[in-house]
């Protein structure tokens, strides 16, 4: 029981260290996308255009969005194990 709790930390402490390396990540390389837009849009003289580097951030922001939820509050199966044991502990 005790490998099992192991692995079972050591497997969140995976998907959250993999969230941090992710939003990292998308910190960077948003910021270049936004720098490289504003020296083209700057160079024109007009900031009319709408902002590409949006359509980046929103899909990417939506994909790490759903792993923050997994690292942080569990994926399904994480979620039906908790039931199962809350099932349990109630004696159904």
């Amino acid at each position: 029981m005790e490998d099992q709790r192991d692995e079972q930390l050591w497997r969140i402490a995976r998907k959250r260290a993999q969230f941090r390396r992710r939003l990292s990540s998308y910190i960077i390389v948003n910021a270049f996308l936004w720098l490289v837009w504003w020296f083209i849009e700057g160079s024109k003289g007009n900031f009319h255009g709408f902002p590409w580097p949006l359509w980046i951030m929103l899909a990417w922001g939506l994909r790490l969005a759903i792993r923050y939820y997994e690292a942080y509050h569990g994926t399904e199966s994480d979620l039906a194990e908790r039931e199962y044991e809350k099932l349990k502990r109630e004696g159904r």
